[in-house]
């Protein structure tokens, strides 16, 4: 079991419903709404492995939720040390309390995990554009050879989208980082008027910030960390698109490193991108569960029928599978290796056609924008049909000879010499890297 998926394990959640539950009771006993003794009592039962945790969620399916169950067994847990102090287990509490502010307590503990790994593919994104600024390579429209780029520009651009997104699930966990405690209807009634005063002493308990107000039916903090979620999968899906296509045997551009991954059960010659494969998987299935998610919002009045329910499985799914994206896009991104030869050579195959646009534009002051950029689609053109080199075609052209001589064409077809403001680019992006 991995680290993340160890804080969305049964025992855990468990766990998580006890701390809120002990929380609770020193909570109320420091503002002497109940006994210091009950709340030493029931702080001493709150351990999940003394409870039979298969049988509390046999019996929740039963009960409508898991914190009916375990309240019961807290309380005889109690009871059996301390009958009085059993008295006061969940003293003026809900089970939507318990349940969505142990989810809290949980996803407190285990997004950091993927900031941490989105972190850590950023690092390395950072480090490919830092080394490879100058290198250049095809840039791809629709899948077909454009104007060149560098891989710099490349993995810079991987970067900047992997802070966005980054700082995007931080900014949403911190807004969903809240305290959940409104009593059975939202306003605290059993506890007369300590209710704010027992709120606020719970969120100092367990270190959560108290809203104005319980939003039980108000689910807008948890969805928006559900998109920024989705946001960020998605956006760790199109680098590993990005990466998946640069390792494609007629490209070979980029590919994870040599041994110890991707081999084939029957091609012993095969290198699958095995890292790609999980990224652009958690990226097909997180938009299901976000949208699952921003449709669970519609909940009726002071407690949801289904919708909140729908989130109980929805949420931990969700942050798993961002979770798997995020930990094989670093682990991706830490381990590519790029070729620059082969990035070189690709941008060779069309003969210097990838190169047009430097030579209309070149054309463009004496020609018009307009007429020079027809001209040199119709040498391309020629190019293609006649199977030659772009450079003898536009040589022999009088239009364009009258204005560029032989040294000319063959400056405005260096790559190396059409690269525009992508070093520009690179240095900003890194720049605001490592302000971070």
């Amino acid at each position: 079991m991995t680290d993340l998926a160890t804080h969305f394990s049964s025992a855990a959640r468990l766990q998580a419903m006890l701390d809120v539950e002990a929380a609770l009771a020193e909570a109320e006993a420091s503002v002497d709404v109940i006994p210091s003794a009950a709340a030493i009592a029931i702080r001493a039962a709150a351990r999940a492995d003394w409870y039979d945790v298969p049988a509390i969620e046999s019996e929740a399916r039963q009960a409508g939720n898991l914190a009916i169950p375990l309240v019961r067994h807290l309380t005889a847990r109690v009871a059996s040390s301390d009958a009085g102090a059993a008295r006061y287990v969940h003293w003026g509490a809900t089970s939507q309390d318990i349940i969505d502010t142990a989810l809290v307590l949980q996803l407190r503990a285990a997004v950091p995990l993927i900031v941490g790994d989105l972190a850590r593919a950023a690092d390395a994104a950072a480090e490919h554009a830092r080394r490879h600024a100058k290198t250049p390579m095809p840039g791809r429209t629709w899948l077909q050879q454009a104007t060149p780029i560098t891989f710099g520009l490349k993995a810079a651009g991987w970067c900047d989208a992997l802070g966005r997104v980054t700082r995007g699930v931080e900014s949403a966990l911190e807004a969903a980082t809240v305290l959940q405690f409104g009593g059975a209807s939202g306003t605290l009634a059993a506890l007369g008027d300590r209710g704010s005063v027992v709120a606020t002493a719970l969120g100092r308990t367990l270190k959560l910030p108290v809203p104005p107000i319980p939003w039980h039916a108000h689910r807008d903090r948890l969805a928006g960390l559900a998109c920024a979620l989705g946001i960020a999968t998605g956006s760790a899906g199109k680098i590993a698109r990005d990466v998946g296509l640069l390792a494609q045997t007629e490209v070979a551009e980029a590919h994870g490193p040599a041994t110890g991954s991707g081999g084939s059960s029957s091609m012993p010659h095969k290198q699958n991108p095995v890292d790609a494969a999980i990224i652009i998987a958690a990226a097909v299935r997180a938009p299901g569960l976000v949208a699952t998610v921003l449709n669970a919002m519609l909940q009726e009045h002071e407690r949801a029928l289904g919708g909140w329910q729908a989130e109980w499985d929805t949420i931990p799914n969700l942050v798993l599978i961002a979770g798997d994206g995020a930990r094989a896009l670093a682990s991706l991104l830490e381990t590519l290796e790029v070729d620059p030869a082969r990035m070189r050579a690709n941008l060779e195959i069309t003969g210097g056609l990838v190169l047009a646009e430097a030579v209309a534009m070149r054309l463009a002051p004496r020609l018009g924008n307009h007429e020079a950029h027809a001209h040199i689609e119709r040498a391309a053109r020629r190019a293609m049909d006649e199977r030659r080199a772009f450079a003898d075609v536009l040589g022999e052209d009088l239009a364009v000879s009258a204005i560029l001589d032989r040294s000319e064409i063959e400056e405005a077809l260096s790559p190396d010499a059409y690269l525009g403001s992508a070093a520009t680019f690179v240095a900003n992006v890194l720049a605001r890297h490592g302000k971070g």
